[in-house]
């Protein structure tokens, strides 16, 4: 029962995974989420509903336009399959209960702020403000123990980038700082610290990878949004266990 249940949620999360694409691309824009519906935008093709079909559209059109042929991003069927698979993971992880809703809103805002990095390295404050709101909103009617560390967990973390941007002389984006500040609404201290220290990590592997694939471009902007995400992601479900292991191999 269990299974299919997960199988239900990795369903909704695909269709979920395909509504944030929308989101992610047309918010920084300032368009609108609902009108015009889902069209090619190099055509402006109207997409039929066998043409929207999360993940499975883009592989039966072999990511390509059915009318003009200009190549579809591969983001929108990896950020489907991606949000699909968290919405599962999340339920099985969770399980049924309160804490089931603030895990599936905090997988849908990091799923719609990589979409909205990865297109234009921007992190709408509007997308952001939604979510803070839901998030203390959530905090209030099931605070954490102690309560005042969801707060802690923010100013840490707004605290933290806020330095690092001034150190850096805007190495580090306005987006991030306030992307931080309302993650750890959810995440807490001890997390939301786990957070910083996975995502340079991750950061400084992908960006070593692409310094060896394509040489050394100074000042050559990335990103930094998905590794926020994947980050906060891990230190959500695993903080306590990172931490145990670190204990356990290296003191």
């Amino acid at each position: 029962m269990n299974g299919w249940i997960a199988f239900l949620f990795f369903l909704f999360g695909l269709l979920f995974g395909s509504f944030f694409n929308v989101v992610g691309i047309r918010v920084p824009k300032k368009e609108s989420i609902v009108f015009p519906g889902s069209h090619c935008t190099n055509c402006q093709h109207p997409l039929r509903w066998y043409e929207n079909i999360p993940v499975l559209s883009y592989v039966f059109l072999r990511g390509r336009c059915r009318v003009c042929r200009v190549k579809i991003s591969p983001i929108y069927p990896m950020m489907e399959l991606m949000t699909g698979l968290l919405f599962a993971f999340s339920y099985i992880q969770i399980g049924w209960n309160d804490e089931l809703i603030l895990t599936l809103l905090f997988v849908s805002l990091l799923v719609i702020i990589t979409v909205s990095d990865l297109y234009y390295m921007v992190i709408p404050n509007r997308i952001l403000l939604v979510f803070f709101l839901l998030f203390i909103i959530y905090r209030l009617i099931n605070p954490m123990e102690p309560f005042w560390d969801a707060y802690l967990g923010a100013f840490i973390g707004f605290g933290i980038l806020y330095v690092l941007a001034v150190i850096s002389r805007g190495g580090m984006g306005g987006g991030d700082i306030k992307l931080f500040f309302t993650i750890g609404i959810v995440l807490g201290t001890k997390a939301t610290i786990m957070t910083l220290f996975l995502a340079s990590f991750l950061g400084a592997i992908v960006g070593i990878l692409i310094i060896l694939v394509k040489g050394y471009k100074k000042r050559t902007p990335i990103p930094f949004g998905p590794f926020i995400a994947a980050g906060a992601l891990l230190s959500y479900f695993y903080t306590d266990s990172i931490m145990l292991w670190y204990v356990d191999h290296f003191l």
